[in-house]
């Protein structure tokens, strides 16, 4: 395993046992090159109650590229509107290792924005 690899799963590790101790849902992103992803997990981890991504085709069709920081602030408004609409206001912030600048900033930065309190 690369050692870029290795470090993100270290801070995943680190991230997720600390949002155990938590009774709260979960925002989880992950993001590849060319797409970036975003839901809201139970209590527990079980089960998705909300999700978004820059896959779906309504998103798709509105951005030239969904690999940047545009299509980021876009999914995190769109994950914001989706969880107030079924009534959750404050999640916990999975980053899933990813380091918290770029896409990941923005997309956090987006859904706070929009109602989300984490």
């Amino acid at each position: 395993m690369n050692k870029k690899v290795k470090s993100r799963y270290k801070r995943a590790l680190k991230i997720r046992s600390k949002m155990k101790k938590r009774d709260i849902a979960c925002l989880t992103v992950h993001r590849t090159s060319r797409h970036i992803y975003a839901q809201i997990t139970s209590i527990g981890g079980s089960k998705t109650l909300v999700c978004a991504s820059t896959t779906e085709k309504d998103v798709k069709k509105n951005l030239i590229r969904t690999g940047n920081k545009k299509s980021a602030g876009i999914i995190g408004k769109i994950i914001a509107e989706r969880c107030l609409k079924i009534g959750i206001k404050k999640v916990c912030f999975d980053r899933s290792g990813f380091k918290y600048h770029g896409r990941i900033l923005t997309l956090a930065e987006s859904a706070r924005d929009h109602g989300l309190q984490f």
